[in-house]
């Protein structure tokens, strides 16, 4: 048994995608759902010093990159998806 907690969001229509490690591809899983409304980040969650990182190194950091300009490869197309129905009754 393999548990994963991870934050996502849920979209307009109540739908919640997730994928699943390539791994467990062809097989018949069974799924357990726990969920809770996430809180909002507060300043203490989004502030750097209080999540670790030194204010000096933050400073050497950011903007530090000095190698060649970095490129985004083209996008590889989209993958089609099983839409899973959670409560919800095909007719």
């Amino acid at each position: 048994m393999q548990t994963q907690t991870l934050r996502a969001k849920v979209d307009a229509n109540g739908i919640l995608k997730l994928q699943l490690p390539a791994t467990t591809a062809n097989q018949e899983l069974d799924i357990v759902i726990v969920f809770q409304s996430a809180p909002e980040p507060t300043q203490a969650q989004s502030d750097p010093e209080k999540l670790g990182y030194s204010r000096k190194f933050l400073d050497e950091i950011i903007g530090g990159w000095q190698g060649e300009p970095l490129e985004r490869p083209a996008q590889l197309p989209w993958e089609a998806e099983e839409e899973l129905l959670f409560g919800k009754v095909e007719q």
